[in-house]
């Protein structure tokens, strides 16, 4: 009986565990969780209700949500993709729903489906799950011991003729297997909202809209998406899609650094104006206060707040509006400017970039391209994903090639 030790026991451990054991039934599988819990990370996720995935059926759509390691994932999105992960759930029981924006959730809306169909599947596999076992340091084969040690935080040590490092974003685990020779690329928070002290939005937390443009003009980065804005900024797809994609650049700056909103979505500042000139002559509108007159279904609290920073008087008509007050007006709709000073972790899922480096990895079996009986999946890679269900589909994907490659002798 060949022994595989899987270190961690969040998704992508469970995942490539239950699939190891249930393919190789003649080896001995066991998870090393260090806490006395597992898969916490997805207990809270999507609210907790668990975003286990995203309808996305074409691996070349799928890659553009990895701001990391979208390059790799095209090779492992073809072998493995969302669609196999519906297949994977569904033929245990477990049915996913789509909602309008892609995301897929358990139909019970509850993450606790999705714990009970791993740690299940995990028990009939005969996948054994060993608590508070925190690794302190592996060992490779050597031609006097053909296997791996691994050394325990409490003094005792295990031997395994695989390994696979499933511990998500864990500095002590970069720090380990850097002893191994593997370079890790330093991490930096990659999902965040922004703190932003404004009076364009002081006062109207809970106010959201449904697709705007973000902008990050000094990295020539910009996200659509809904955004919410919050007691302490802004939020939402927009802005954290934004986070993902600059996530390196805005850790450099120190989080302080202007962004810009667009609110109207698509208009540019000139096609803008145009449409405001056009609504001096339009019978519909020439007549009404502008306060009263909210466009591109701008709530009317924040419409008048844009009106305020445009030096707009709230008895102006459309009638009597001056093209430089259009222009002001036009400015403040499609190129707000925001000073980011700060962020805060997205909610309970944190998601960093950075990680094992992408280039000593081998994707057709996800095993190190430096110790061979090595293997790796999920976010202890420098892979990661904007929200959506996105870091999960490349924690089954990564996991289920690890699987498959791991029980091989």
């Amino acid at each position: 009986m060949q022994r595989i030790v899987i270190i961690g026991g969040g998704a992508a451990g469970f995942f490539a565990a239950v699939n190891c054991a249930e393919q190789y039934r003649q080896h001995e599988v066991i998870i090393l969780e260090k806490s006395s819990r597992v898969l916490d990370k997805v207990r809270v996720s999507g609210g907790g209700r668990c975003n286990v995935t995203h309808a996305c059926w074409i691996p070349r759509d799928l890659i553009k949500n990895y701001p990391r390691g979208s390059r790799e994932l095209l090779s492992v999105f073809s072998r493995f993709q969302p669609s196999d992960t519906i297949d994977w759930f569904e033929r245990r029981g477990v049915a996913l729903k789509v909602e309008d924006d892609g995301r897929m959730f358990p139909t019970t809306d509850n993450s606790q489906t999705i714990i009970d169909c791993l740690t299940t599947a995990a028990h009939k596999a005969g996948v054994k799950i060993w608590y508070k076992h925190a690794v302190e340091q592996l060992l490779p084969p050597t031609e006097k011991r053909p296997f791996w040690d691994i050394l325990l935080h409490d003094g005792n040590k295990i031997a395994a003729h695989k390994i696979m490092v499933a511990t998500g974003s864990s500095p002590a685990v970069w720090r380990m297997l850097a002893t191994l020779g593997h370079t890790i690329v330093p991490p930096v928070p990659s999902l965040f909202t922004f703190h932003i002290n404004d009076p364009r939005l002081t006062g109207l937390e809970g106010i959201s809209m449904p697709m705007v443009t973000a902008t990050l003009a000094s990295a020539k980065l910009h996200t659509e998406g809904a955004i919410l804005i919050t007691h302490w900024g802004l939020s939402g797809p927009a802005t954290l899609k934004l986070s993902a994609w600059a996530a390196r650049l805005m850790h450099a700056q120190n989080y302080h650094l202007p962004i810009q909103i667009n609110w109207t979505w698509t208009y540019t500042p000139a096609e803008c104006e145009a449409y405001l000139t056009d609504l001096r002559t339009d019978p519909n509108s020439l007549r009404k206060q502008i306060t009263t007159y909210p466009l591109f279904d701008i709530p009317a609290r924040l419409w008048r707040r844009l009106l305020t920073a445009a030096n707009l008087p709230e008895t102006l008509r459309w009638a009597d509006i001056a093209n430089k007050q259009i222009a002001a007006l036009a400015a403040q709709l499609t190129q707000s400017t925001f000073n980011v000073k700060g962020k805060s972790t997205f909610k309970d899922e944190f998601v960093t970039c950075g990680g094992v480096s992408l280039t000593e990895i081998n994707f057709k079996t996800m095993e190190s391209k430096l110790h061979k009986g090595l293997y790796f999946g999920g976010e202890v890679l420098d892979v990661d994903a904007v929200t959506g269900g996105f870091n999960f589909q490349a924690a089954w994907s990564t996991a289920w090639i690890a699987a498959g490659e791991m029980g091989v002798f």
